[in-house]
């Protein structure tokens, strides 16, 4: 069965001087199938700004604008065509060794820039080196971050890793993330960071605002699954924007300069009925990006 989806986000952002900078917000090259209409807006204090996408070396469509001086508000929004039904699950799926891993893989076993897997190996092992080799261990580490991690707003910074979130205990959901896969790459577990929409369909609506998601691909059995150690569920309707290493390789922000973020807006709900561009401009107001060094911003 095949549900359609409200996806969509808008950016407000000052800058002082005109700044060139990369976004990520569109459905990843693999999810462009099931957009069935798209729109893409750019109003600058003077004139709309001109922009180009690309493709990078993680299949992540990638959105090059050049931000004016002053405010300029930059807005995406679509209605995509989705399988209704929740993450794909095989309980019997076992880990490949390294030697039968796919040669583009291999990348996903090394430590990150926030995935610092050397440094939790000794805790990986000692904590998940026994029982089950493949979705078991996998699950047993979701398990394991998502009991021992508070989901806490505000509480991440431009540096914090892995090894941040094993040492405070709290984190957003890019930090639950970052800290299972370290630990599932120091167990020879491919495993890659993704973010993207999620609506929240057969949840019950948490009553915050909502934002960019991320969870993570672990690689069992010659494919891909997913796992999600912030929510620990399989979910209805998630949309890939980005795929990467980890939250470096796909922020939602890039900037060549200051840029200023005054307001951000995300939303992911099911199809009204309504004309798409009518009803997608319905999202709950947020502000979760968080501020990166070189300019980077990131979910």
């Amino acid at each position: 069965m095949v549900m359609e989806l409200d996806i969509g986000c808008s950016f407000v952002f000052d800058a002082s001087v005109a700044t060139h900078a990369v976004m990520l917000f569109e459905p990843h090259l693999t999810e462009l199938d099931k957009v069935v209409d798209g729109r893409l807006e750019a109003v600058g204090a003077a004139e709309a700004p001109p922009s180009a996408s690309y493709v990078d070396s993680f299949g992540n469509r990638c959105r090059r604008i050049t931000l004016n001086a002053g405010q300029t508000t930059v807005g995406f929004m679509a209605r995509a065509a989705v399988v209704a039904e929740a993450d794909q699950t095989d309980r019997h799926a076992v880990l490949d060794a390294p030697m039968d891993l796919p040669d583009e893989v291999l990348q996903f076993l090394m430590p990150s820039r926030y995935c610092e897997s050397d440094l939790v190996a000794d805790l990986a092992w000692s904590t998940f080196g026994t029982g089950g080799s493949g979705w078991e261990r996998v699950q047993r580490v979701c398990d394991w971050v998502h009991d021992r991690t508070m989901f806490r707003y505000g509480s991440s910074s431009p540096g914090y890793s892995a090894v941040s979130v094993l040492e405070n205990g709290v984190g957003v959901c890019r930090d639950f993330t970052h800290l299972a896969i370290a630990v599932c790459r120091a167990l020879n577990i491919p495993t890659r960071y993704v973010c993207g929409y999620l609506p929240d369909i057969g949840v019950d609506d948490p009553g915050t605002p909502m934002d960019f998601c991320a969870w993570m691909e672990v690689f069992l059995d010659g494919q891909w699954f997913t796992f999600d150690p912030r929510n620990n569920q399989h979910r209805i309707g998630r949309v890939v924007v980005g795929r990467g290493r980890d939250a470096a390789d796909v922020a939602m922000v890039t900037s060549f300069g200051r840029v200023e973020l005054v307001g951000m807006t995300v939303w992911a709900e099911l199809g009204s009925g309504e004309s798409w561009s009518d009803s997608s401009r319905r999202g709950r107001t947020g502000s979760g990006l968080l501020s990166l060094p070189n300019s980077h911003l990131s979910n």
